[in-house]
């Protein structure tokens, strides 16, 4: 895009030259800045009312540049009991802890908590603007936080900040392309999130055919005679896993033994997440203690499983583990190995439990009897599942795996290109609001249905 005819030094480090005609300002020039405050959580007449009470956790959840609503809503005696305030709409809203540079603009009259303040814009600033030219500063306002515990952006610090102002005609012009650009860009965004999801569910597709009726579409089916399971070739036999695995729960080891290095890695139940292990914050055993628990040794490519809260938003905690060689893992209490043994593959049992089939069986044995969900290796041993010859399963598996990894090229595919609609976006806001790019004579060209299959 064209640029302005002329720049100068604007003497702020973040946004380098400017426009010749565009000025400077602090933002307490720009804006009126308003703290916040929580009512006392000792007095439930301040609580659930209809006045909406903004909050870092809130801003973090949301899906456009305006809010609306919030978790939890405060009465009118709790506004008047303590120190935040009413903004009006189009207020512009920000974190300045947990985290710093959080931004929304206020669809309605709100209040916020102390994690966040409020911008009321003068009359030579547009609220919109702003929000964009705060979105493109946000580096340098976490930059200027400040505290031990956790980094918080003082009143003060906010309002020596210092932004750009051109003319409020070039603001709104500013604002208005990047309104158009920016949902442009979030429509792509979500269109190729929407194709992740869609290659999400062939992939289970594909597992559940190929591990509950084979690769063979003419193969001649019987009744399973299992619930969810329906017809299966007729050359399958149904097992129970106890009789074709081994399941391990893991070790109570002393949490006093734990140490930060050594040569024995343990996975504990907070490692384990939906199909991969975190690596992060593993605890080490010393040699010394560790051999005292060997038969909980991990193997590469044994199936780990959660055996207390077990359901995670995205489905079964559980995941295969890949192990450097020579390494030394441990499994921790609370977790389960599920192993193949005798006549079946590791990878063929692999996507079994990736099924939907495996699913209903693990979801319909939890208990939710006690304080929090869990379900006992017992009840896993018992799930029936059903096998076809060896030499059959080995060949599924690796149709499935050829299938999976295609399907993953694609989804890794899109999240990167997701990742570059992300980078241009953040790029384009800055370039509009330092002045880097003309925008004044923008003219937007709405975006059709074909260029979005096209992107």
């Amino acid at each position: 895009m064209k640029k302005y005819d002329s720049y100068k030094d604007s003497g702020i480090m973040w946004v380098g030259e400017v426009p010749k005609h565009w000025n400077n300002k602090k933002l307490k020039y720009a804006g009126i800045i308003t703290n916040g405050s929580t009512p006392s959580s000792n007095s439930p007449n301040f609580w659930d009312g209809n006045i909406v009470w903004v909050t870092p956790s809130d801003l973090s959840r949301l899906d456009s540049k305006s809010v609306v609503s919030s978790e939890r809503k405060i009465t009118e005696d709790g506004l008047n009991s303590c120190g935040t305030s009413l903004v009006p709409e189009g207020s512009v809203i920000l974190t300045t802890r947990a985290p710093i540079g959080n931004l929304a603009i206020a669809g309605t009259k709100l209040c916020t908590n102390q994690g966040c303040k409020s911008i009321t814009t003068l009359g030579s600033f547009s609220s919109l603007y702003l929000f964009y030219q705060l979105f493109a500063g946000k580096e340098e306002l976490i930059s200027l936080g400040s505290g031990t515990t956790f980094k918080e952006l003082s009143t003060e610090s906010l309002k020596s900040f210092e932004v750009v102002e051109p003319p409020l005609s070039e603001q709104v012009a500013i604002a208005n392309f990047l309104d158009s650009k920016t949902v442009q860009i979030e429509r792509l965004i979500q269109r190729k999130q929407e194709m992740i999801a869609l290659l999400e569910e062939e992939k289970t597709a594909v597992i559940n055919e190929a591990v509950t009726k084979g690769l063979n579409p003419d193969a001649p089916m019987k009744n399973s005679g299992v619930e969810w399971l329906g017809v299966v070739p007729v050359h399958w036999n149904l097992k129970k896993l106890k009789h074709i695995s081994k399941l391990i729960s893991g070790a109570a080891f002393d949490s006093g033994e734990f140490l930060k290095s050594g040569n024995y890695k343990v996975i504990k139940i907070t490692n384990i997440q939906h199909n991969r292990i975190d690596w992060k914050d593993i605890e080490y055993l010393s040699d010394e203690y560790a051999k005292s628990f060997l038969r909980f040794k991990i193997e590469n490519g044994d199936i780990l499983f959660a055996l207390t809260r077990p359901i995670i938003s995205s489905g079964i905690k559980s995941a295969r583990v890949e192990i450097e060689e020579n390494a030394q893992v441990l499994l921790n209490q609370r977790n389960a190995i599920l192993r193949a043994e005798g006549s079946i593959s590791q990878d063929f049992l692999y996507y079994y439990t990736l099924s939907d089939y495996f699913f209903k069986m693990f979801e319909a044995s939890i208990d939710n009897t006690g304080q929090q969900p869990n379900i006992s290796p017992i009840s896993i041993q018992n799930f029936s599942i059903c096998l076809p010859p060896l030499n059959e399963q080995i060949d599924i598996a690796q149709a499935v795996s050829r299938e999976c990894q295609r399907i993953e090229n694609l989804k890794r595919s899109f999240v990167s290109e997701i990742s570059l609609l992300q980078e241009y976006r953040t790029a384009l806001i800055s370039e509009a609001v330092t002045g880097k790019i003309d925008v004044r004579d923008y003219q937007p060209k709405p975006i059709n249905s074909q260029q979005l299959e096209l992107a």
